[in-house]
């Protein structure tokens, strides 16, 4: 038994910060963030949260499927920048939405969450446990970033993607997915609960300052790994499926950096017009990217039935994972 896409939807917050505002802030142009990430400007929650974002994204992927709320049995919500911790973000979008049948959980997988969200699901789905499920990638980074740090504060931006899934008759696909925790340190984050009340000193907003506890990011490893394990997990996955690379229609990259989709667009040898983009209206949204960008493509009408979709992700972890879908 195979999944299909029946619905999508997004959010993007209204606030605004193009390359120029990031300029007033560090050493930088529009011009220099431009040519090195493609990235114009980035949307930024202004009053919204991580959760109400999912929320919103998900009521219009239901709407879009004409699936109600209490037809969803189950939620899965990817995030690494949740605003609340207990109850998860899951739990929070099902109370908002009044999903009451469904079983909702988080899950944190960074920029490969999504597809990771996406597989899991469809593994619940094909073997029968589920027959609904809503799978969302939300994502209010700019709470992780420090604005005084010109290699990640031109990047990323917030947003939040959501994607209706039903169990269908077609062909099941098998995804592909790796992990080497031995890389972690490319990309890193800790967590600002990692004391006890009892150890906390005066101390602890210098601390929180710096060492560690905003996103840390070196680009140059980040950007090595995915030009490189991008084009193998693509073709891995579509030799794991017997699929042609000629038959896929849309490969759907997480958009990270326009300089990492055109290398892979390259590598892969395919037509840079298959490898849609729109990191330069959102910057990198994570989890959230590779939805807001099916939803996108789907309200425009550029997504057709019978076509093949590969969806591909890669970051934290690090992590990196690709699986193909047909389009409703």
């Amino acid at each position: 038994m195979a999944v299909n896409i029946c619905g999508t939807g997004s959010y993007i917050p209204s606030h605004i910060m193009d390359n120029n505002d990031i300029a007033a802030l560090v050493d930088t142009s529009d011009e220099w963030i431009r040519e090195r990430t493609g990235v114009e400007r980035r949307h930024l929650v202004n009053g919204e949260t991580t959760v109400s974002m999912a929320c919103e994204a998900g009521r219009r992927a239901l709407q879009y499927a004409g699936v109600s709320p209490e037809e969803v049995d189950l939620i899965i919500v990817s995030t690494i920048s949740s605003n609340v911790i207990l109850p998860c973000a899951a739990c929070e979008v099902q109370n908002g939405l009044g999903a009451v049948n469904a079983t909702c959980f988080d899950l944190s997988a960074a920029c490969t969450g999504f597809v990771l969200a996406y597989n899991t699901a469809a593994a619940y789905l094909a073997g029968g446990v589920y027959s609904t499920a809503l799978v969302i990638g939300s994502e209010s980074l700019s709470n992780l970033i420090d604005w005084r740090d010109r290699g990640t504060c031109i990047l990323f931006g917030d947003g939040a993607g959501a994607a209706v899934l039903r169990t269908d008759s077609r062909k099941m696909y098998l995804p592909v997915t790796h992990s080497d925790g031995g890389k972690g340190s490319a990309l890193t984050l800790k967590s600002r609960h990692d004391r006890n009340v009892l150890d906390r000193s005066p101390q602890d907003r210098e601390r929180y300052e710096g060492d560690g506890y905003f996103m840390q990011m070196d680009g140059k490893a980040v950007f090595q790994f995915a030009v490189k394990k991008v084009p193998e997990v693509i073709r891995e996955v579509l030799e794991k499926n017997s699929v042609g690379q000629d038959e896929i229609d849309w490969f759907l990259l997480h958009q990270a950096n326009k300089r990492i989709v055109d290398s892979v667009a390259k590598r892969l040898g395919g037509p840079i017009e298959k490898f849609p983009m729109d990191i330069q209206e959102y910057g990198n949204t994570s989890s959230a990217s590779i939805p807001i960008l099916l939803d996108e493509m789907n309200r425009k009408g550029l997504l057709k039935k019978g076509q093949k979709i590969v969806i591909a992700g890669f970051g934290a972890g690090l992590t990196w994972g690709a699986s193909i879908c047909d389009w409703m």
